[in-house]
């Protein structure tokens, strides 16, 4: 049997009649007491949130639906932001994101998920060895990184275990910046290429993440695991993503958990194509929905007439094909 409705405002308002319900309302409120916050952390549906030099902890007001909230949103707060313990503040709002790193559980999972928002740099850690470098990972962090809109940075650890030339060789044709680190010398190349910015590290376990992070600030006591000498492969110390100030408010580093996949099913082959200018005009002449790596795609022509080096043309494809290749 349909219920009554009884009508309090022609607009806005419905109340059941004989529930003894309050009446509900399809204006949002507006807030404006609403204070400015960053996310710090994320852990169990409360969000640590930096308001004016304090932590607050908060929660996600229910008016957000199912907008999600990641480490790096700048988000507006109302409730309680003393910061004082066992508080709690609501996240009402969520400014405008000017980056976003998604990926995939795999790349037939059409689900993406958000990994931080608001950062500048990605930072791929691999390792020399001990794990040993898996090339593919990398490709596929870079065209995350591309997607995103976000500078990559390639850091290579654990020099004093191996050189890293055939790795340097190899990002050599896609200008990717890198920088080389060693347990027993100061991190201050890789500092200066985070001054300023918000930088998300992202790399295998036991690549020495939670290492560089202690290095760039003292003070983050990251825990640090070794690597399983059957498997080759490190475990997952970092459970969740972190934001830490860099040392005198020059930055900030955002310490992600180890990944064993990285799938990106919701890149396409032209937002790979973005990141190489010298090939985007070559597009043009390429047949509708060209995937760049089937046998009419025009770049081959492009590349022929002289437009842009060969070498550039197998970087695109080597990013292409490794969103559809194990990351072994």
């Amino acid at each position: 049997m349909a219920r009554d409705w009884a009508r309090l405002d022609e607009d806005d308002v419905r109340v059941r009649p004989g529930r003894g319900s309050r009446p509900r309302t399809r204006r949002r409120p507006a807030h404006e007491d609403a204070v400015g916050g960053f996310v710090m952390a994320v852990d169990r549906g409360r969000y640590t949130c930096l308001v004016d030099g304090r932590p607050v902890t908060a929660m996600r007001a229910r008016e957000l639906g199912r907008k999600s909230v990641v480490v790096g949103d700048r988000v507006r707060l109302v409730g309680d932001v003393s910061g004082r313990p066992d508080t709690l503040a609501r996240v009402v709002g969520i400014e405008p994101r000017t980056s976003t790193l998604r990926r995939t559980a795999d790349d037939s999972d059409p689900v993406e998920r958000v990994i931080v928002a608001n950062a500048d740099n990605l930072v791929i850690v691999t390792a020399l060895a001990d794990p040993p470098p898996r090339p593919r990972m990398i490709d596929r962090c870079l065209v995350a990184a591309f997607d995103a809109g976000l500078s990559p940075l390639l850091c290579l650890t654990k020099a004093d275990l191996a050189a890293p030339d055939a790795l340097e060789e190899m990002y050599a044709p896609l200008g990717v910046t890198y920088v080389v680190t060693r347990k027993d010398r100061p991190v201050d190349e890789l500092r200066s290429h985070l001054a300023g910015r918000m930088s998300v590290l992202v790399g295998h376990s036991g690549v020495g993440k939670s290492t560089l992070v202690n290095a760039l600030v003292p003070d983050a006591e990251r825990a640090v695991s070794a690597v399983n000498p059957v498997t080759g492969r490190g475990r997952h110390t970092s459970s969740s993503a972190i934001a830490l100030a860099l040392p005198d408010g020059d930055g900030w580093i955002i310490d992600t958990p180890g990944v064993r996949s990285f799938g990106l099913a919701h890149v396409k082959p032209d937002d790979v194509l973005a990141a190489f200018p010298d090939l985007i005009e070559g597009d043009a002449e390429c047949p509708p929905h060209c995937t760049h790596v089937q046998d009419d795609c025009a770049l081959d022509a492009w590349v022929a007439a002289g437009h842009a080096d060969p070498s550039r043309l197998d970087s695109l494809r080597r990013l292409l094909l490794s969103r559809d290749a194990d990351e072994a």
